[in-house]
């Protein structure tokens, strides 16, 4: 997880109770580690302090709920890995893997940004990407003949069909509007 970049007016602080409930003190609500691990995903800073001694349990709930995530859903942390950080406890370079989990993880991060990034701007030149953004200004034509009126909205932000598309989506359309025809006779 990044470090907070804002100041400590920006981190959200969460009280945690002796029976176990979570408290966050921003909202004046009571919420669960599932709250907390949706806040994770959406870049909130927050902090858990024990209500009753005031201490920082932030990393311990959310070991907390890498448990409770790897139990429930599907798991992403191989066994071999967690056999191999088990066995880093106690030896001499316990004190260096904080560090180096912290660096792979941003790099993997920052390797996932200009991947996606790179794919963009790769659509962006592909012709086959131009062909598919072409199909579905089709399929959202023939979309709209199953559903009269429902694409109304949606015909300002259609791109401009060219001549060939012109004459394939009237076609299109003309098939569609005759199958249309069938089905309400076969309904009736």
């Amino acid at each position: 997880m990044p470090e907070a970049k804002g100041s400590e007016d920006d981190i959200v602080i969460i009280k945690k109770y002796a029976n176990r409930r979570l408290y966050n003190t921003r909202s004046s609500s009571y919420i669960t580690l599932d709250h907390l691990a949706k806040m994770t995903r959406e870049g909130v800073e927050y902090k858990v302090l024990d209500a009753k001694s005031g201490t920082d349990i932030t990393h311990t709930i959310l070991t907390q709920i890498i448990m409770e995530e790897e139990s429930n859903g599907e798991q992403m942390l191989p066994v071999s890995f967690l056999r191999e950080l088990i066995g880093m406890y106690g030896n001499s370079m316990q004190s260096l893997i904080p560090h180096y989990l912290e660096a792979s993880m941003e790099n993997f991060r920052a390797n996932q940004v200009k991947l996606h990034k790179a794919f963009e701007d790769s659509l962006g030149n592909n012709p086959l990407a131009k062909l598919a953004e072409q199909n579905m200004a089709m399929f959202k034509a023939a979309a709209s003949a199953f559903m009269p009126g429902g694409e109304k909205g949606e015909a300002a932000t259609t791109p401009p069909a060219t001549d060939d598309t012109a004459g394939d989506l009237s076609a299109l359309k003309e098939q569609m509007a005759a199958m249309q025809k069938k089905l309400d006779e076969l309904g009736k």
